[in-house]
C-alpha cells in the first residue's frame, strides 16, 4: 500500500485549490463560470417574464420598485492533471530509515496522495507518466471509489530512459484535455529544459504547480576526491575533482538553479515547491503544499 491508513484519514479533509474559476463538465464542489442553482450567490439581473418568482429579491424590489432576479454560481468539477516525470534520473536515491529517499518511490506516493485528495473532492483526475516512450495514463476519472485502482496502477509503474520535458509538456498542452490544475512532479533534469513546455501549458489555460524533487545526495553530495561520474540516462562520463571549494560552488549553483526555476514559474503564474525526497510525505502535503496554496 502506497499510503498509510492514518495519512488517508488526514487527506480526506483536504481539497486541491485552483485560483481561477473554470467551467466544468459534471456537478461537483467547485464554483463554475456558468450560472446555476447552487446556494453561492453570484449576481443580479432584471426580471423577465417566465422567471421563477422565488428568485426575485423582494427586499431590493421594495427599495427600488423594480424586480431583480438572483443568480447563483453552479458548482462543478475541477480537472486535475498530475504529470510524473518517468525518466531514469527519477529512480535515484536510497531509502532512508524513515522509508523516504528514492525519488521515484516518493513521486508515486505523492501522486497517490494528491490523486486521493482530488478523487475525494469530486474532481476529474488524470495521472500521466511523461517520458520518451509512450506515456502511461490513468483516467480521467472522478470519485473516491477509483482510489484503490489508482494506487495499484502507481505501484506497477517503473522509471527509465530520457525525457524531453519541453516536448512532453507541449504535447500534453495540445492533447485537448480540459484546462485545469496541472501538477508536475519532476527533478527537471532535462537537457532540453522545461520552460517552453510550462509556457505552453499556461497558454492552454492550465494553472500549473511544479514540485521540484531532488534526493538528499543531489542536494548535498557526500563525495570527495577524484571521481568519474556517469549520467544515469545518457551514460556519458565526466571526470571531476571534488574538494571543499567545489562543494561550495555546487551548493551555490544549486541555489541559483532553484531561484531560476522559481522565477520562471512566477512569470507564468505557477506554484513552485523545491522538495527533498527524504521529507516526510505528511509534512509535504499538510505543510509544504498548504503553504504554497496548492491544497487547503
Amino acid at each position: 500500500m502506497l499510503l498509510e491508513t492514518e495519512l488517508l484519514a488526514k487527506l480526506s479533509c483536504l481539497s486541491l485549490v485552483a485560483r481561477q474559476v473554470r467551467a466544468g463538465q459534471t456537478a461537483g464542489e467547485r464554483r463554475s463560470t456558468k450560472r446555476g442553482t447552487s446556494v453561492e450567490f453570484a449576481d443580479y439581473r432584471d426580471y423577465a417574464r417566465g422567471d421563477d418568482l422565488r428568485r426575485v429579491d423582494w427586499n431590493i424590489y421594495a427599495r427600488l420598485e423594480r424586480p431583480f432576479v438572483k443568480l447563483f454560481e453552479e458548482e462543478e468539477d475541477l480537472a486535475v492533471h498530475i504529470l510524473l516525470d518517468g525518466s531514469a534520473s527519477m529512480d535515484w536515491g536510497a531509502a532512508e530509515s524513515g522509508g523516504e529517499g528514492n525519488k521515484w518511490a516518493y513521486a508515486r506516493r505523492l501522486a497517490a496522495a494528491l490523486g486521493y485528495v482530488a478523487l475525494g473532492a469530486g474532481d476529474r483526475l488524470a495521472v500521466t507518466v511523461v517520458r520518451h516512450s509512450p506515456a502511461a495514463k490513468f483516467g480521467p476519472l472522478r470519485g473516491r471509489g477509483h482510489a484503490l485502482r489508482l494506487f495499484e496502477w502507481l505501484e506497477g509503474l517503473s522509471a527509465g530512459g530520457v525525457t524531453d520535458l519541453n516536448a512532453a509538456l507541449r504535447t500534453y498542452a495540445m492533447s485537448g484535455g480540459r484546462p485545469g490544475l496541472v501538477i508536475l512532479i519532476s527533478d527537471l533534469f532535462s537537457p532540453a529544459g522545461y520552460v517552453d513546455g510550462l509556457t505552453a501549458l499556461a497558454a492552454r489555460g492550465h494553472e500549473c504547480a511544479v514540485i521540484h524533487l531532488l534526493s538528499p545526495d543531489e542536494i548535498d553530495p557526500p563525495l570527495g576526491g577524484d571521481l568519474r561520474l556517469i549520467d544515469v540516462e545518457t551514460e556519458q562520463a565526466q571526470e571531476v575533482t571534488i574538494d571543499g571549494g567545489m562543494q561550495d560552488l555546487y551548493r551555490r549553483r544549486l541555489d541559483g538553479w532553484r531561484d531560476e526555476v522559481r522565477a520562471a514559474c512566477r512569470a507564468r503564474g505557477a506554484h513552485y515547491l523545491p522538495l527533498a525526497s527524504n521529507t516526510p510525505l505528511e509534512q509535504t502535503v499538510l505543510t509544504g503544499l498548504r503553504r504554497q496554496g496548492i491544497v487547503r
